[in-house]
């Protein structure tokens, strides 16, 4: 767990992100999506209040300057956005301190897990459920189990229609669906690069939780990592939540945490 790892979990979440702006290109050309990146930092901007919205890798790769930092803020701020960077711990203290003098606040905490895809990946079978990949013509039935499990949380709720629009249509991305009996009740997502599987999106719907989608959605995704030839799988998770619990208990360890912060327009 250092600086290296970082790197490379951080650039792979980050090219993840920028996909994200190809695929609005195609379904939402007026909503002005955009990426770059600068000095190792992805830069994602996906509309003002998007949880896409954002930068990762700061700190990593480069010092971060006051140069950098106009840069970055200018991407967003021209476009109306708030600014937000997620950044690893491993960064260090310099990238907050400095991101503290330019009036930003942290909004949000994250643990990053990681595990190597060289164990027994067998999925479990509870009974009753049954794992897949989506195929086409199963997106909405993917959009609208994704939409249900998100639904309790007041926070991400508002923003799933379309961001699992979004992300179901994202061809960088693998989506896995839970079935009960033959009902849709759990949705998951895995995005490939050539070394490290992200997994993504995991939600159950209300009445399908505690008969282990969850950990179907787990096993079957690390099962398809190791069998597209990644060597690493990382998973995001609130610090302490089930979600973390659950990927300890498939031999994730913590690799570190990231602090979100933003700083809206007006604050300059």
């Amino acid at each position: 767990m250092d600086l290296e790892l970082a790197r490379a979990l951080e650039r792979t979440d980050g090219m993840l992100g920028m996909s994200f702006t190809a695929v609005h290109g195609r379904l939402d050309p007026a909503r002005g999506a955009a990426s770059r990146e600068l000095d190792g930092v992805y830069a994602i901007y996906d509309g003002d209040g998007s949880p896409l919205s954002q930068t990762f890798g700061l700190g990593l790769s480069a010092p971060v300057t006051g140069a950098l930092l106009d840069d970055l803020e200018a991407f967003f701020e021209s476009r109306g956005a708030a600014v937000t960077h997620e950044v690893s711990s491993l960064a260090g203290v310099e990238p907050l301190a400095a991101l503290v003098a330019r009036g930003y606040a942290p909004c949000e905490l994250s643990t990053v897990l990681v595990r190597e895809l060289d164990r027994d990946l067998a999925p479990p079978h509870p009974n009753g459920l049954r794992v897949r990949v989506i195929e086409p013509g199963d997106e909405r039935i993917w959009i609208d189990t994704a939409v249900a499990g998100w639904a309790t949380d007041p926070d991400v709720g508002p923003l799933m229609p379309a961001v699992a629009r979004l992300v179901c249509h994202n061809e960088a991305m693998s989506h896995f669906l839970v079935e009960r009996d033959g009902e849709p009740i759990a949705t998951g997502s895995l995005g490939l690069s050539p070394e490290v599987a992200v997994l993504a999106g995991a939600s159950t719907i209300a009445a399908g939780r505690g008969q282990g989608a969850q950990a179907l959605l787990l096993a079957a995704r690390l099962a398809e990592a190791a069998r597209r030839g990644c060597s690493l799988a990382m998973v995001v998770a609130s610090p302490g939540s089930a979600s973390q619990r659950n990927a300890e208990r498939r031999g994730f360890r913590v690799a570190y945490t990231r602090t979100k912060w933003r700083r809206d327009p007006a604050r300059r």
